[in-house]
């Protein structure tokens, strides 16, 4: 059945208002109001158009009005960037989560772990002392060299982002050699310290034409000249640490400044098998996610919590000992941080509450300083939900594997025990890669919150850049070799303004 419309006559249009300024060629008209503008037909008077008509001659203009829009939203909000993600959080296998960086021209590949506690991208320098040689990761060690990078340059004192580096108080002026120079300690006791260099970084990003494709930025990282403590052992050693704190040296705060890159990245950690994941900066968009908002003026990611369920009952913990004030370190999300650690006023309710949901079921005893288990079961169901309430009514909802880990077996029972630690004397409540796997994580830092949602990290995510000009949707995840990002987007703004347009013809039709 094919439909028709009768052109009827021309549309007036009334524009009320104060002036108008209407572009007609060269020409400019200005006129007063209110003003009465004539809108002349493409087709004749009392022409018979066909509904199919009316599309192909909307279709001619739809390719340009998207193509502008593309390279609108491109240019105001960058494009989303894709990294490979490596590592699982176990930490009888690997125990961190890391990713691949491409620094320098010509390129050269380093492997660095994905750390939300720190913020400065730094990969061993050449001549470094006390930097492994190999890894246990069976990953290749790279050491940088700035002389061999035709786009290398060293920070001096007197450049801005040096300052930037102070404001962390890690880093400071070397007078003697007028370079910037850096000295980071980790919650573990390890260090590194290093100068600071601004190099090219090549990323993986996705454009508006759904193709993949290679983009390179300017960055400031750090070239580690010496390391302490556990970066010195090579069963776990990487080439550096990406650090994706909010700082103004951070990566993320870098290419965001540039208009790269969105200001907000997402990760979602496989949390068995053979681990890997998903890391892009952008928002993952998923319908059950939940946020809460930043606490401001924090030097990591600081979040209000408010208290802990467990089986749906809150524990009896004073708010107060997860704040920020005072000597208190609050409650921060860190992804360089393999285990998960509790204030010690919350940890032994916490454990109590766990012991005692159970102790009908299992066999508790104290294995290494850890409250552990022997269960019949291979499988931790029998262990309660727990529940981790934040401000802003966001809830982290932890399955039993992700507050668990289990051990060697006795006497064919298998052992099972409490992944969080306690912390002594600090006020402190970390949340690392145990609680953080299987889940999207989202640091919107431009909104200042944090959202998650429990997920499946071997599938697909769609991922947005936003701003106050819009949002373009993408789908990431672990792609092999051929598989492209595609856009999914666009094809929607298709279908609905083709709708729109034909549903406005038909009211002109008959007005």
């Amino acid at each position: 059945m094919q439909a028709y419309f009768l052109a009827g006559n021309p549309v007036i249009l009334i524009i009320t208002g104060a002036i108008v300024a209407v572009l007609l060629q060269t020409a400019f008209v200005v006129c007063g109001f209110p003003t009465i503008l004539t809108l002349e037909r493409g087709f004749a008077v009392n022409h018979v158009v066909e509904l199919s008509e009316l599309k192909d001659r909307d279709s001619v203009r739809h390719p340009r009005i998207l193509q502008q829009q593309q390279q609108q939203q491109q240019a105001s909000v960058g494009s989303v960037v894709d990294f490979p993600v490596q590592g699982t959080y176990d930490p009888f296998r690997v125990g961190l989560y890391f990713t691949r960086v491409q620094l320098g021209s010509p390129p050269k590949e380093y492997f660095v772990q994905i750390d939300t506690g720190s913020d400065v991208l730094w990969v061993s320098c050449a001549s470094c002392e006390g930097c492994p040689r190999s890894s246990g990761l069976q990953i290749p060690i790279q050491f940088y060299d700035p002389s061999s990078s035709s786009t290398a340059s060293l920070i001096r004192c007197s450049d801005q982002r040096c300052s930037l580096g102070s404001q962390s108080l890690d880093s400071s002026c070397s007078k003697s050699n007028d370079q910037c120079i850096y000295t980071f300690q980790y919650g573990d006791g390890s260090g590194t310290s290093g100068f600071y260099v601004s190099d090219q970084i090549q990323l993986d990003t996705i454009v508006g034409d759904s193709t993949s494709s290679n983009a390179s930025a300017s960055v400031v990282f750090g070239c580690s000249m010496s390391q302490t403590g556990d970066l010195t052992k090579s069963d776990r050693a990487v080439d550096g640490i990406f650090g994706f704190g909010q700082q103004g040296l951070s990566v993320i705060a870098q290419l965001s400044s540039q208009g790269v890159a969105p200001d907000a990245f997402s990760h979602c950690l496989v949390g068995n098998g053979a681990g890997g994941g998903i890391l892009v900066l952008g928002q993952i968009i998923e319908p059950s996610m939940v946020y809460t908002p930043l606490i401001p003026s924090q030097p990591h990611y600081n979040l209000n919590l408010l208290s802990i369920s467990v089986n749906g009952r809150t524990l009896s913990i004073d708010p107060s000992m997860f704040g920020t004030s005072g000597s208190r370190g609050g409650t921060i999300i860190d992804s360089g941080t393999t285990l998960a650690y509790l204030a010690e006023e919350a940890y032994d309710p916490f454990v109590d509450a766990i012991t005692l949901s159970v102790s009908q079921s299992v066999r508790p005893l104290v294995s290494k300083d850890s409250q552990c288990y022997l269960v019949a079961s291979s499988t931790p169901d029998i262990f309660p939900t727990v529940s981790l309430n934040f401000a802003g009514g966001a809830s982290m909802i932890l399955r039993p594997q992700d507050y668990l880990l289990q051990q060697n077996s006795v006497g064919g029972a298998a052992l099972w025990c409490i992944g969080f630690q306690k912390i002594r004397g600090q006020g402190i409540t970390i949340l690392g890669d145990l609680v953080l796997k299987d889940k999207i994580v989202v640091y919107d830092l431009g909104g200042q919150r944090i959202g998650w949602a429990n997920y499946d990290c071997t599938s697909s995510v769609n991922v947005s850049t936003s701003s106050s000009g819009g949002r373009s949707e993408y789908v990431a995840g672990q792609f092999n070799d051929s598989t492209s990002l595609q856009d999914t987007r666009y094809s929607l703004i298709l279908t609905v303004f083709v709708a729109f347009v034909l549903q406005l013809s038909v009211i002109v039709a008959f007005s």
